[in-house]
């Protein structure tokens, strides 16, 4: 009989929590085909206390699901997985925080067997005890290798003893970006998991991002609760740009010039595509999407990591659903980067540049027979452009309006979201915004 059930599975972060999945009869169930654990499966049923755990685990997933082709997809699948979390520490707050977030892998020093006693006692945890260069887990079996790399030999030299071990664990010397790019390049395209040993979040952030797809997960190892909460929201940042922004089409009731402002570029350390901006407005409520200066124009060069965003008094979309003034963005701040189907992703800002610039007053509706409407002010100039909703067909794409063309009919792309904020954070009061 096939029943559901809700299963949490955290100690990869991060899987979908509480996801409803189907449950089989355990006896009818091929582990192999487990897809929905993948690999970690093996380590898990190798964790002698949550065998039971992890058979009912293997359980919840259906045999049914397809498996990849050819090699070149396994490879694929591998560089998109989950990364992986493992936290070794001897604070009980940290444990305590690191549980509550999902994370319930903890590594222990043999001499911590009675700290593992009582929290496993307390919380459904997977403890892993360190001891002489290997991971055991609590029958002794080994889970994983532990290898410290100080020059490109022990790289070289660690390729050949993981032969043995399908986790390996590596702690760096001093050189941490190079040596993590490495190790990336030589397990490229393998089915072993690299973890880091990381001390804080910007360690954690080398290892997780090396040559773009990182390692497979880190080691977090540190007794500051503090830890665990920056690294979790930087896993909330990366997770909130996997979802597709939802936007609307709006309708220009209005094109006026308005005199003169300081008006602000901001420069990305990244390049954009054609239809790709940041969302931009004077209201809160409405933010439009302003596009990328990447189109191709017989007076100036494209600038594909420009968007000249508008007057410093406007609102910017950041990331965690929050909005900050342009004036407020500076070298190193994350703004969101998205394209006219509401894909988006993560930018650092490399610069941002306020001058003063004659400006041009756009007026939106998205219901014309709304009192609601919605304006943006822009540089006036022929570099500068809305985003429209209909597909373009490359750098001559009619997807972006330059606002000296713009004219009342055109229709753009907007974001409308609650229109109350606090220090850039959605609240829901009462507010007037004309």
């Amino acid at each position: 009989m096939m029943m559901t059930t809700s299963v949490v599975l955290s100690s990869a972060y991060p899987v979908a929590i509480g996801a409803r999945i189907t449950r089989l009869a355990p006896e009818a169930v091929n582990w192999d085909g487990c897809r929905f654990v993948t690999r970690k499966a093996s380590l898990l049923e190798r964790i002698g206390p949550i065998h039971s755990k992890a058979k009912l685990l293997a359980s919840c997933c259906s045999e049914a699901m397809p498996r990849a082709s050819s090699s070149s997809l396994v490879a694929s699948a591998e560089y998109e997985r989950a990364k992986e979390v493992w936290v070794w520490t001897e604070n009980k707050q940290v444990i305590t925080a690191a549980v509550e977030r999902g994370w319930n892998t903890f590594l222990f020093s043999s001499q911590n067997q009675g700290l593992a006693d009582e929290w496993s006692s307390l919380a459904l945890i997977n403890p892993l005890f360190v001891e002489e260069g290997d991971i055991l887990d609590v029958e002794k079996k080994r889970v994983a290798m532990v290898r410290k790399v100080v020059s490109p030999e022990d790289v070289q030299k660690l390729q050949l003893e993981s032969e043995q071990a399908q986790i390996v664990v590596i702690d760096f010397a001093d050189w941490q970006v190079i040596p993590a790019e490495n190790i990336v390049a030589t397990f490229q395209g393998s089915r072993k998991t690299v973890f880091a040993i990381s001390r804080n979040l910007s360690e954690a952030q080398i290892f997780l991002e090396a040559l773009e797809h990182g390692l497979g997960g880190v080691v977090l190892k540190v007794e500051d609760v503090n830890s665990v909460l920056d690294l979790k929201a930087y896993f909330d940042r990366r997770d909130e740009v996997k979802s597709m922004l939802s936007l609307e089409k709006a309708v220009i009731t209005g094109v006026h010039t308005a005199g003169m402002g300081d008006r602000v570029c901001v420069d990305l350390c990244c390049l954009m595509k054609p239809g790709e901006g940041l969302l931009v407005g004077s209201f809160a409520r409405g933010l439009f999407l302003v596009h990328s200066e990447c189109m191709e124009s017989d007076y100036i060069s494209s600038r594909p990591f420009r968007v000249n965003a508008g007057p410093v008094h406007a609102y910017v979309a950041v990331p965690g659903g929050r909005t900050c003034y342009l004036s407020e963005l500076k070298a190193g701040k994350e703004v969101i980067v998205i394209d006219q189907r509401g894909c988006q992703r993560l930018a650092v800002v490399g610069r941002v540049k306020i001058e003063s610039r004659p400006l041009i007053l756009v007026e939106a509706k998205i219901d014309l027979d709304s009192e609601i409407h919605y304006t943006i002010l822009l540089q006036n100039a022929e570099t500068v452009a809305l985003v429209s909703p209909h597909p373009g067909d490359g750098l001559k794409s009619p997807a972006a309006i330059p606002v000296t063309s713009l004219k009342v009919g055109d229709e753009v792309v907007l974001r409308t979201q609650r229109g109350a904020r606090h220090t850039g954070i959605e609240i829901q009061e009462f507010i007037v915004e004309r």
